[in-house]
């Protein structure tokens, strides 16, 4: 049986519609998704929408529609963005629906009794953020995260005791139990846990929360807190509490997560922390991306300068999305994003790079007329592979496009069209065969980040008798800017 691999997203607030901020998540996961599967790993990859955040209630309220309404229609445009990019994830979970509730509720069950207990609290609590702030950490008095000024919150909830958990937190990141990449993240949560954790608010009242969440067992005027709910679905995804769950059984504990930088501290120290209280094994990495920027600004539906994946999608298509966001977008620092940007990477590269190359090599065969196949393709060079290991997919792309690049370099030098009018027949057959193996070999290394291209030049070069392939990447006709746009 071949070894598992389970990797999930993030799961992001439904709100608003996605923006390119979540695409790229997608992309990043996507690629480590068919790369493992591409080495014969036995792949579960997850992603979903999380549907019970009071930012949805607030965003219902606003457009004067039911929480249930808004989190289905929003929900279904997270979903869409997945087919739209040729995700190739294996379930996406909803946290509205009620296995979702009951795995969160057997979390909640299964921690040990003097974990969680019941006080009152007052603090300042961010909605954007899902999260309370004390004085010292905002920023001018705001969030540091959404730049908004949070609401004074008191009320009766449950907490965690998070403050238990400081010093085996501590160990099992510094043995490398629980890896944190990069590692100027994983000093940020070593830096955060050594200052000393507070226990944490794990419920809100129903009151405040309008009647939508997770029921807290026992107590039905508390509602679970949105992120002891909302972490619990890389478990409750799998079957968690339920009986038998061989999903579970099969995949649990998640190999990665994929998250953004801004969700850092809940996923590698609350998460890890419930799971400790609760018995279950702690998943094994945590990669964590930068920030897509606009005009050097965060992109964020909350501060509505957001860009729409869709819009890129139609005007570049898919795979020229994805090659942007995995080539031109740094894998874990922030980086600043223009439609222009996407353009020019898609003319160069491309449509004169790859696309140019297709077309050649496969109209210098069809003129030969002569029956050409490639060499064994190599398996992907130990650089690719130490790229891919850590995350780099400018590095994993740099290096595929050199292959491109050594191919292109090689038609030039031999010039097989004068071969051809010579006469020099095993010569110019030497020739094609080496470029097409150079072809082949790019289109094989290319599946992971742009599946759907890969495929055609795969196709394209299995057509007996070989004939020229139209155009990869037409010609641009030049629209309108995708970015920034209001949602």
């Amino acid at each position: 049986m071949p070894k598992k691999f389970y990797v999930t997203t993030s799961i992001p607030y439904v709100n608003a519609a996605p923006h390119i901020g979540f695409a790229l998540e997608l992309a990043q996961t996507d690629a480590i998704a068919r790369w493992q599967r591409q080495h014969k790993r036995d792949v579960f990859f997850l992603t979903g929408a999380d549907e019970n955040s009071l930012k949805n209630v607030r965003a219902a309220e606003a457009e004067k529609m039911s929480t249930p309404e808004l989190v289905i229609r929003n929900t279904q445009r997270f979903s869409d963005l997945g087919k739209a990019l040729n995700i190739s994830n294996s379930a996406f979970i909803r946290t509205s629906l009620p296995e979702h509730h009951a795995g969160a509720q057997a979390l909640w069950r299964a921690c040990k009794s003097e974990d969680i207990y019941r006080k009152s609290y007052q603090g300042l609590y961010c909605v954007g953020c899902e999260t309370f702030y004390l004085e010292k950490d905002l920023v001018g008095g705001t969030c540091p995260e959404h730049r908004t000024v949070p609401e004074l919150v008191n009320e009766e909830n449950y907490f965690f005791r998070l403050s238990a958990y400081q010093q085996r937190l501590l160990q099992l990141i510094n043995d490398g139990t629980l890896e944190i990449i990069p590692e100027g993240r994983r000093n940020e949560i070593t830096s955060f846990i050594s200052m000393g954790l507070e226990d944490f608010s794990i419920s809100r009242s129903r009151t405040r929360a309008k009647d939508w969440g997770v029921d807290v067992p026992g107590d039905p005027g508390q509602v679970m807190y949105v992120w002891f709910d909302a972490l619990s679905n890389y478990l409750t995804a799998l079957g968690y509490g339920q009986k038998p769950a061989p999903r579970y059984k099969r995949y649990w504990p998640a190999d990665l997560h994929v998250i953004g930088k801004g969700i850092t501290r809940f996923h590698a120290v609350y998460w890890p922390a419930m799971l400790l209280s609760a018995g279950v094994p702690l998943p094994r990495r945590i990669f964590v991306h930068g920030y897509i920027t606009v005009g050097g600004g965060k992109i964020s539906k909350s501060l509505g300068n957001t860009v729409d994946p869709f819009a890129l999608i139609d005007e570049f298509g898919a795979d020229p999305v994805r090659y942007y966001l995995l080539r031109y977008v740094h894998p874990t620092q922030d980086s600043d994003f223009s439609a222009e940007k996407v353009a020019e990477a898609y003319q160069a590269d491309l449509a004169n790079g790859l696309g140019n190359l297709t077309s050649r090599v496969t109209g210098l065969i069809e003129q030969s007329k002569m029956e050409i196949t490639p060499r064994k393709l190599p398996s992907p060079s130990k650089e690719l592979a130490a790229a891919m290991a850590s995350f780099d997919f400018n590095e994993a792309l740099r290096l595929v496009w050199e292959e491109v690049r050594r191919t292109d370099a090689l038609i030039a030098a031999a010039e097989p069209w004068k071969l051809a009018k010579a006469g020099k027949t095993t010569q110019l057959k030497t020739v094609l065969a080496k470029a097409l193996t150079g072809l082949a070999t790019a289109a094989f290394w290319l599946e992971p980040f742009l599946p759907a291209t890969a495929e055609k030049i795969q196709n394209s070069l299995a057509v007996r008798p070989m004939v020229k392939v139209a155009p990869l990447f037409p010609r641009l006709e030049i629209k309108e800017p995708a970015a920034p746009a209001q949602v």
